[in-house]
């Protein structure tokens, strides 16, 4: 087995990711996993950014292959918002709630469907292969929250073609289709091949 750290504290996406990788030669330890609660600090202007600070900051620390994703949530309506600051949409240190609450207060004035589509951009680095993948995952925002499962935005979005949000759907439908499993699965053949 490879060890791979994953450059993330978010136990959802660990979760997520893990299942992905389960029948392949890569060991994924999250940073939680290692005991490594590093407050990396993403300023980058794009995801695409975030998710190679992730992992070159991680790299340089352990020296050893890492994993990273930037994601976003993008609504057409509100030219691409809250795009990069999906997770902080609502302000620093504010729960999934508070930026479900603010999307749906901002999109109420605005007539359906509220189109929008997550964006994932996936990494890998070893301090001499640098892989960058992208995952694109269309759907609509909806004005009432439903579902126990999954975390960030999935209790408000409804992918293309389906009539549920992803919190209602289990961790293996939903990583058939979403935008980190296309992102991640891409990345993980490619990851394959080195």
């Amino acid at each position: 087995m490879v060890t791979v750290l994953f450059a993330t504290g978010n136990d959802g996406k660990a979760k997520e990711v893990k299942n992905i990788y389960s029948k392949t030669k890569f060991d994924i330890k999250s940073l939680k996993d290692i005991g490594d609660y590093s407050d990396i600090v993403e300023d980058g202007l794009t995801l695409k950014e975030n998710a190679l600070i992730k992992a070159r900051f991680i790299y340089e620390k352990y020296k050893v292959p890492v994993i990273a994703d930037d994601t976003g949530l993008e609504v057409e309506q509100l030219d691409g918002a809250p795009g990069v600051y999906s997770a902080r949409y609502a302000g620093e240190n504010c729960s999934y709630d508070d930026n479900n609450n603010k999307l749906i207060t901002e999109l109420a004035d605005k007539d359906e469907p509220h189109n929008a589509k997550f964006v994932c951009y996936a990494v890998y680095f070893d301090g001499e292969n640098e892989i960058v993948v992208k995952g694109e995952f269309p759907g609509r925002i909806i004005n009432e929250k439903a579902g126990e499962y999954g975390f960030g935005y999935d209790p408000i979005f409804v992918p293309d073609g389906e009539k549920t949000t992803l919190a209602e759907m289990s961790l293996e439908q939903k990583n058939k289709i979403s935008h980190r499993a296309k992102a991640f699965n891409n990345l993980k053949e490619k990851m394959i091949q080195l």
